[in-house]
């Protein structure tokens, strides 16, 4: 193995050029970006400016048709979804994915196994796993679902199934986490205890989010990746992204505009 290969990157995530296309739609046109470690890196833009098609494309879904993808310093592109997994990136959807007839316990304890090592033991008894319950326990801590621990998924608030969600992204120890669209049907008051909570179960990952709640973006991104037409046209502090003119034209406007107002009169 080269010395290239041994040096450790000083990204997280970094994407180089990325192309995806749909026979002849081309969605993804020459994406780039690099995420340092630790960094919240909100991603905005239009629909149809294919945010979800750029998380697919990181997250192994689907397979880019050009360009490199990169965790850690590592090639990513052409593996697959549970490969980059346990190279330490772990993905939340839009429409929540759970055992909604197991309990809270029980769908958290069922995230770490893998990362524990049990793999496909069946034969197991999993009351006496020790460690995947003690990690399933210090999760449910995490996203304030303790008093909830016996409750089956399905009979869960949209909120708490949102936040067992993000519980199970997290549980593995996967040091970059994708969210898309977390905060998608909630309230006011619900968003904002969200918020709160992501800020808390991400301290030291590395973080990246689709979302259009503007006050979220502010809230919680230390850099915003703005995507339109398949392309990166700025990625900066909010401040900067805020007063980019191309973004402002091509987006933001005046939405970003009240967002900042509002958020300033609170």
């Amino acid at each position: 193995m080269s010395d290239k290969n041994n040096t450790k990157s000083e990204f997280a995530v970094e994407l180089r050029d990325v192309r995806k296309s749909f026979g002849k739609t081309e969605i993804i046109r020459g994406a780039s970006l690099a995420v340092r470690p630790g960094e919240r890196v909100a991603i905005i833009g239009p629909n149809g400016a294919g945010k979800s098609t750029l998380f697919n494309l990181i997250s192994g879904r689907f397979g880019s048709t050009s360009g490199d993808i990169l965790l850690h310093g590592q090639k990513i592109d052409g593996l697959k979804p549970y490969e980059i997994t346990r190279r330490g990136l772990a993905r939340s959807f839009q429409v929540s994915n759970l055992f909604t007839r197991l309990s809270v316990f029980e769908n958290l304890r069922c995230a770490v196994l893998w990362s524990l090592g049990y793999k496909y033991s069946f034969w197991r008894f999993l009351a006496d796993a020790k460690d995947a319950n003690d990690r399933a326990e210090e999760v449910m801590d995490m996203i304030k679902l303790h008093k909830r621990r016996d409750v089956q998924a399905m009979n869960l608030t949209y909120a708490e199934q949102r936040a067992l969600e993000i519980g199970i992204t997290i549980a593995g120890g996967a040091s970059v986490v994708l969210l898309d669209e977390p905060t998608a049907g909630m309230s006011k008051s619900e968003t904002s205890r969200f918020v709160n909570l992501i800020r808390d179960v991400t301290v030291g990952k590395t973080l990246l989010t689709v979302e259009h709640d503007m006050g979220v973006v502010f809230g919680l991104a230390d850099k915003i990746a703005v995507l339109v037409y398949g392309e990166v046209i700025a990625f900066d502090v909010p401040e900067a992204v805020r007063a980019n003119a191309r973004v402002q034209e091509a987006y933001l406007g005046s939405v970003l505009a009240e967002a900042q107002a509002e958020a300033a009169g609170h």
